[in-house]
């Protein structure tokens, strides 16, 4: 099992949070890991993506050319990324800021408001970890504790609150993937 993944949306969005929490899980699991983030030079609301890909083998390149899943949250990152998605991949995207959408009809496409969700949740800046929660729901590339133990490790002790609402991110976001 490999999976080749590219996360990409506006700087600030926690794009680069998402393949590094990926990565990191996929290690804990005994995995094959890599993480590789870009992002323009303006950093928060420029551009920015991470190539991810975990694997149950060695990974030979940690350069994402055709991705099994794209999470996009924007516009311009479906404009970018949508058409070298593998046929039979996975589109994951967040509607409130994604106005047309993707047209493709041989991948696979979750959306969500995902601004909505992660407000209602009761921060925005929760919006990476129900994305995270969707790949996991979708993909079962690794496994929920996993993520939940991660994310909880990463975070006792500095902000409580904000672990719990990041954790019913997560939990909101698998409920999705899995449909």
């Amino acid at each position: 099992m490999t999976m080749e993944m590219i996360c990409a949306g506006f700087g600030g969005q926690g794009v680069l949070t998402i393949g590094r929490f990926m990565a990191q899980a996929g290690m804990k699991e005994g995995k094959s890991v890599s993480w590789l983030p870009s992002y323009g030079p303006e950093m928060r609301g420029g551009t920015a993506n991470v190539s991810t890909v975990v694997s149950d083998e060695e990974i030979a390149s940690p350069i994402v050319s055709f991705p099994d899943v794209l999470v996009a949250l924007n516009q311009p990152s479906i404009d970018k990324f949508a058409p070298s998605i593998r046929p039979g991949g996975i589109l994951i995207y967040n509607t409130n800021m994604c106005p047309n959408g993707c047209k493709r009809d041989d991948i696979q496409i979750v959306s969500a408001p995902m601004v909505d969700i992660a407000l209602e949740i009761g921060s925005q800046m929760v919006m990476n970890m129900l994305a995270i929660g969707v790949i996991i729901g979708k993909t079962e590339v690794i496994k929920h504790q996993t993520m939940i133990d991660e994310i909880t490790e990463y975070m006792k002790g500095r902000n409580p609150e904000l672990l719990e609402m990041n954790l019913k991110a997560i939990q909101r976001g698998v409920d999705i993937g899995r449909g």
